[in-house]
């Protein structure tokens, strides 16, 4: 990341912390991160934006980058083998792609832009270099989107956006 940037991205990382921090939604993350902690992952989260309508990742697609979602929302479909399709909505302050990132399969359904979206994402391969770096700051944040993906599982309605 180029070392310029890190002021102007700190900035703009503000607006996820609130985001999280003032989430009351029953899968947000709940902030569990200190400032200092969010600092520290920073330069391992690149900031994006969907316009309404653009799809961030298809069901069955094989890679496994973590968002982290700081405003707009994000639908979620499902098709079972019926044909059917299952609707979910993530807002601000949640996540998505926990369910890939956590068990390295094909992703469980496809995630698209409800409305404008900024998001933040974390590859796998940049959580691995965080958490070699900083290990209690990476489990930490782990524990964090665990109870997102088990708040998920745990409500039937909301199943689905574990992808």
């Amino acid at each position: 990341m180029n070392i310029a940037a890190i002021p102007i991205l700190k900035a703009q990382l503000m607006g996820l912390v609130q985001a999280i921090s003032q989430a009351a939604t029953e899968d947000s993350m709940g902030n569990m991160l200190s400032s200092e902690q969010w600092d520290l992952l920073l330069p391992y989260l690149r900031p994006m934006e969907l316009p309404v309508g653009q799809v961030l990742f298809a069901q069955g697609t094989t890679e496994r980058t973590l968002y982290l979602v700081e405003s707009g929302s994000l639908t979620v479909h499902y098709e079972d083998e019926q044909q059917r399709v299952r609707l979910a909505i993530v807002g601000p302050g949640s996540v998505v792609g926990e369910g890939a990132f956590f068990s390295h399969r094909p992703r469980s359904a496809t995630v698209q832009a409800g409305a404008p979206t900024r998001l933040w994402n974390l590859t796998a391969i940049r959580f691995a270099e965080f958490a070699n770096r900083n290990p209690a700051v990476a489990l930490q944040l782990v524990m964090a989107i665990g109870a997102v993906q088990a708040k998920r599982l745990a409500n039937r309605r909301r199943r689905v956006a574990s992808t």
